[in-house]
């Protein structure tokens, strides 16, 4: 029997949490990607398939005041700084979209820092 990676089975993840979560332009769906160095945010709107607003660890509002990417305190800014954009453009309730990982570290962090920052989910 093949196994596969940890990445296969976090897409896995990933398509049965995508089966429930849906984003709507009332709620849209707030979408978090990690990679080993970074940390990426979206708020998307899945009806129309627009991204409302974005941020991510390389933004350059960022850049001055991180100096690893792929930690928690790195989170915790893209958090903040995906709830001020996010709450500028008239959203305020979102559905969170953990992408398949787990409920942990990073994630965690960006998600208490954005509920923390104002957008309510």
């Amino acid at each position: 029997m093949l196994k596969g990676s940890k990445n296969d089975a976090r897409k896995r993840r990933h398509l049965r949490v995508r089966k429930k979560v849906k984003g709507t332009s009332e709620r849209p769906r707030l979408n978090v990607f990690k990679s080993l160095n970074h940390i990426y945010a979206q708020v998307i709107n899945d009806e129309t398939g627009n991204t409302l607003t974005a941020a991510s660890t390389l933004d350059p509002e960022l850049k001055g005041k991180i100096t690893k990417g792929g930690n928690v305190e790195a989170a915790k800014l893209v958090g903040k700084l995906i709830a001020e954009r996010a709450l500028s453009k008239g959203i305020e309730k979102v559905v969170f979209d953990r992408g398949g990982y787990i409920y942990h570290g990073r994630v965690k962090a960006l998600a208490e820092a954005a509920r923390e920052a104002g957008l309510k989910f």
